[in-house]
């Protein structure tokens, strides 16, 4: 019998997050009984995977049709949502079909959108095929394409019926993807549940490693300090916002590279900045802003970024969807796991904690 763990999400648009190995069977179990059309968004290099789990469907007795989007950042635009809705449209989906999201962040993001938008919302269910996906985007119900201004800047709340992780798909990925991703899995350790800092510690090797217990229980960790906040906060109104730690610098450092730049490469730098932006602010220890960097270079993640681009990154931060009425905020850290909010401060203390990150 498969291991698998529950995960539940609270709330009255609640669901369930199963975690394990070997679990993609349990899609179509999660996928509404009056779901007779099914949409399944994948990337490129899924293609194979993604036709396997069709015909798994079809066999339960569904109509499948795949959309093959653009890899990465480049999926999240709104001519491929277009697409989407036009596959949608000429195929006659109605309320009761659903959409699934089968992949990375960016593919899940996409998804969780098709389904917000079309009809006013149908049904989705996540499968996430990367750590990043697993215990960030496809968990909360946030969904987004990007613009020119910036990234996320369109999309809505829109939760999934369950989320689906099966830790086998994490096995053809590079070893470089899985330890991307795990920069949310560090920033989870940081801001709820420092044991994740303690697996990492212990063994920076075993704890990337998809097969060892240390990497399961720091997803797992990760997963269930998000879902406790979303089941509390589906909307950003409160608590949610300490899930933007590292954030708001790192996706100003996406931006500025295009979107090249893998996500949790942009967060790393931008957690470090959270860390010494706490420090200068009175709030935060030494020892702990340094932990930032200790912990985030044993799993060969990025801690520098380019000291000149301060007043570019300083811009789009100012556009960021996470600034209030012109005001910039940012989560800071009084202790770990004790995150709070740093309202409007002064541009002086902003450029003083970038100048610790500039390489």
């Amino acid at each position: 019998m498969t291991d698998t763990t529950t995960i539940t999400v609270a709330g009255d648009d609640g669901y369930d997050i199963l975690v394990g190995r070997g679990i993609l069977d349990r899609v179509g179990d999660a996928l509404p009984v009056a779901a007779r059309k099914v949409l399944i968004v994948h990337a490129p290099t899924l293609a194979e995977r993604a036709g396997a789990l069709r015909q798994q469907l079809l066999e339960g007795g569904r109509e499948v049709l795949l959309a093959e989007i653009p890899d990465a950042e480049q999926g999240k635009r709104v001519e491929v949502a277009a697409f989407c809705w036009q596959v949608l449209g000429q195929a006659d989906f109605t309320r009761t079909d659903a959409v699934i999201g089968f992949g990375g962040g960016a593919v899940t993001d996409l998804a969780g959108f098709v389904a917000a938008t079309w009809l006013r919302g149908v049904a989705v269910v996540q499968v996430p095929t990367t750590v990043l996906a697993m215990v960030d985007a496809a968990v909360g119900g946030k969904t987004g394409i990007n613009t020119a201004e910036g990234k996320n800047l369109v999309g809505a709340f829109w939760p999934p019926r369950a989320v689906v992780c099966d830790l086998e798909l994490l096995d053809s990925l590079s070893a470089n993807e899985r330890t991307a991703g795990f920069a949310e899995v560090v920033k989870a350790g940081f801001i709820s549940a420092p044991e994740i800092l303690d697996i990492i510690e212990a063994d920076p090797v075993a704890a990337v490693d998809p097969h060892s217990a240390g990497f399961r229980r720091c997803v797992e960790l990760a997963i269930e300090m998000k879902a406790r906040v979303v089941g509390e906060d589906l909307r950003e109104a409160g608590l949610r916002e300490i899930l933007n730690y590292g954030h708001t610098l790192g996706h100003a450092i996406e931006h500025a590279e295009r979107y090249r730049w893998r996500h949790g490469a942009a967060i790393s730098i931008g957690m470090v900045f959270a860390a010494e932006l706490s420090r200068l602010a009175g709030r935060l220890d030494d020892a702990s802003a340094q932990r930032h960097r200790t912990i985030l270079e044993s799993l060969g993640l990025p801690t520098t970024y380019r000291a000149g681009a301060w007043p570019q990154l300083l811009a789009t931060m100012q556009r960021d969807k996470k600034s209030r009425g012109g005001m910039l905020r940012f989560i800071v850290l009084d202790d770990i796991a004790r995150p709070t909010v740093l309202r409007a401060p002064d541009e002086s203390l902003l450029f003083a904690a970038y100048q610790e990150v500039a390489g």
